[in-house]
């Protein structure tokens, strides 16, 4: 039973979800305000966090952010709820580390199926056991920690190595700078120049493959999803 951390002080809302939730088998926790989400946090360890923004004592962009930097629970999936549907907010939540953004009113049927898509990626990430990584002529070695083109071996650092194998794991998925810096160097307030950077080197380094890092406007980047170069 996957556990589910509402973060959110509309009573109505908190019902609504509650009800849907455990009707399909979901364990459901709420919490009415910032602080109270993270402490919940902590002692539920949930598989997934629902998020509203306008909350009571810390507001839902900077629970985001400390969720994030959380060393033990940094990685577990968030879903946005928010009434705010101005495309600057939703940048910002998805910058800040957030998988998805859902606006109010919402549909609950629609909820589920996104809570269910994000528990279903979240399990084949962290279920890839996989040796071998193929891309066409690329191939990328996780116990070896080599990387080839063409059985050719690049020369990549192990910074460089990671973000390969984390954009491998989730072709045409955009990752902001802020959960690179989270996720590969290990802290959330950073230069996000410094991912800036890697990118730039790795894509001379896979430049022999074409432009397969996409720089995905005000967010991040992604790889290529469709395997084109054969």
């Amino acid at each position: 039973m996957a556990k589910v951390l509402l973060i959110e002080d509309d009573v109505v809302i908190q019902e609504l979800v509650t009800y849907n939730l455990k009707r399909e088998g979901y364990d459901v926790e709420v919490a009415a305000d910032g602080q109270s989400g993270l402490d919940k946090l902590v002692s539920i360890q949930p598989d997934i966090i629902l998020l509203d923004l306008m909350l009571p004592v810390l507001d839902g962009f900077e629970v985001c952010k400390k969720v994030r930097a959380d060393k033990k629970m940094g990685q577990v999936p968030i879903i946005i709820l928010s009434a705010r549907d101005e495309e600057v907010d939703k940048v910002i939540g998805l910058e800040l580390g957030a998988d998805d953004y859902v606006t109010k009113p919402f549909s609950p049927r629609e909820l589920i199926a996104r809570i269910k898509a994000r528990l279903r990626e979240d399990k084949r990430i962290s279920q890839e056991v996989q040796k071998t990584i193929c891309w066409g002529d690329l191939e990328l070695s996780l116990f070896s920690h080599i990387v080839t083109i063409k059985e050719q071996p690049l020369n990549l650092t192990a910074k460089e190595f990671e973000l390969l194998h984390l954009f491998l794991l989730r072709p045409s998925y955009v990752f902001s700078r802020e959960y690179l810096l989270q996720k590969i160097w290990g802290y959330s307030d950073g230069d996000t120049r410094t991912v800036d950077v890697h990118i730039c080197n790795l894509r001379n380094k896979l430049k022999s493959l074409g432009s397969v890092i996409e720089s995905v406007r005000g967010v991040g980047y992604r790889f290529e999803s469709v395997n084109t170069k054969n």
